[in-house]
C-alpha cells in the first residue's frame, strides 16, 4: 500500500460522521480505556504528546492529564475534527505533519502513539520514525503504543503491526506492561503496552520489569 494510496484511504473515512467507529465500539472503548489508565500511571504529565489523533476522541480524554499537549498527524481533516471537539482547552498545540519529519527540543514526559505506525511504507521507516520519537522522550518518560498485530496489518495490506514494532522500540526503552485488547472479530486484537525510557545509559532495556 503506497503512500498516497493511504491518504486518499484516510480523507475518506474522515468525512463520514464517526471514523473507524471511535466512539460507538465496544472494542474501542476498551482499547482507550487502557491507553488511558496507562497514561495516568506517573500522574499527569507536565508535557504530552500524541501522535495520530484520528477524529479527537483521545485526544478529548489525554488533555485533562496533562499542562500541555502536542497533537501530531499528518492529515489536516484529522487535526481540524480534532481541535473542534477540543475546543474547550487552551493548551493543545497542533501540528500537521509526518511524524518522520515532526521536530522539536521539547522532552514529553508522556508520548502516545496508536494504530499509527503502520501506515508508514516499512519497517525501515517505522524504525526511523521510532527513533525520533524515543530522542523526543524525557528519561524516564512513559510511552503508551498501541496497534493491531502484525497478521491483521499485513492483512489489511501493511508491511507490519504491534509485534515488529514492540521489538523494534524495546532496543531503547523498557517494557513495563502490556494489555491485549481483543472481540471475537478477526480485526479487533490488538497489543497495547506501557514503555519506559531509562533514566541514563547505564539502564539497558530488558523487555520488562
Amino acid at each position: 500500500m503506497t503512500q498516497d494510496t493511504n491518504h486518499q484511504l484516510l480523507e475518506r473515512e474522515l468525512a463520514v460522521d464517526d471514523p473507524w467507529r471511535l466512539d460507538t465500539s465496544a472494542f474501542e472503548q476498551e482499547r482507550y480505556a487502557q491507553m488511558l489508565r496507562m497514561s495516568r500511571c506517573n500522574g499527569d504529565a507536565e508535557s504530552a504528546l500524541e501522535v495520530g489523533c484520528a477524529a479527537g476522541a483521545f485526544t478529548e480524554m489525554l488533555a485533562p492529564l496533562c499542562e500541555r499537549l502536542t497533537v501530531v498527524d499528518v492529515m489536516p481533516q484529522a487535526i481540524e475534527r480534532a481541535r473542534l471537539r477540543t475546543g474547550k482547552w487552551s493548551h493543545i498545540t497542533w501540528v500537521t505533519c509526518d511524524i518522520q519529519r515532526f521536530s522539536t527540543t521539547e522532552q514529553f514526559d508522556l508520548i502516545v502513539v496508536a494504530e499509527v505506525l503502520y501506515y508508514l511504507k516499512g519497517v525501515v521507516e517505522m524504525h526511523a520514525a521510532i527513533c525520533n520519537l524515543v530522542s523526543m522522550l524525557a528519561p524516564n518518560g512513559t510511552l503508551i503504543f498501541g496497534s493491531a498485530r502484525d497478521e491483521i496489518c499485513q492483512g489489511w495490506g501493511h508491511a507490519a503491526g504491534a509485534e515488529t514494532v514492540i521489538a523494534l522500540f524495546k532496543e531503547s526503552l523498557s517494557e513495563v506492561e502490556r494489555r491485549n485488547c481483543r472481540t471475537g472479530s478477526a480485526n479487533e486484537d490488538c497489543l497495547i503496552v506501557r514503555f519506559r525510557k531509562p533514566s541514563d545509559a547505564s539502564e539497558q532495556p530488558n523487555g520488562g520489569h
